[in-house]
């Protein structure tokens, strides 16, 4: 799934920082951190999947967003 657009958060909007596309991330193939592991498996948990292992942050990244939309999080 990739990104057309550039969706900015409410924070990125007010410091004037935009959001990047994760597969144009330099750090996007390094391993996914402890906290989006961590966050993925809350997501996971609540929309009752499971959670592949060895992901890419760009890889986390994308699956969180998917998580939140399907959690409904997405809004918050």
């Amino acid at each position: 799934m990739s990104r057309k657009s550039e969706k900015k958060s409410p924070a990125a909007k007010q410091s004037g920082n935009p959001i990047k596309d994760p597969d144009e991330w330099t750090t996007g193939e390094e391993p996914m951190t402890g906290a989006q592991e961590s966050y993925l498996h809350t997501l996971a948990t609540e929309a009752g999947e499971g959670v592949e292992e060895d992901l890419t942050k760009a890889e986390a990244s994308k699956r969180i967003d998917e998580l939140r939309e399907k959690t409904g999080r997405a809004d918050s």
